[in-house]
């Protein structure tokens, strides 16, 4: 696996966990960890919402060789 889809891939389960604390708990752990509204909080929410976008590129890779797989079973 690529570096960058193993990077993009930890920091979208990061925002994943993130979001769970926040619905569970009411606790955002960026914003604890880096200060609510600092510069660096919003750069980690930037990069996890870029590294999301960055995840359709694998994801519609695997879902289009899983049909083309299932199209050939079906021939």
């Amino acid at each position: 696996m690529k570096f960058i889809n193993v990077l993009t891939l930890v920091l979208v389960i990061v925002g994943g966990l993130n979001w769970g604390l926040v619905g569970l708990f009411g606790f955002d752990l960026v914003a604890a960890s880096f200060g609510a509204g600092s510069a660096l909080a919003s750069l980690v929410y930037v990069l996890v919402g870029l590294s999301a976008a960055w995840q359709i590129v694998p994801l519609s890779s695997a879902l289009g060789g899983a049909g083309e797989a299932a199209a050939e079973r079906s021939r």
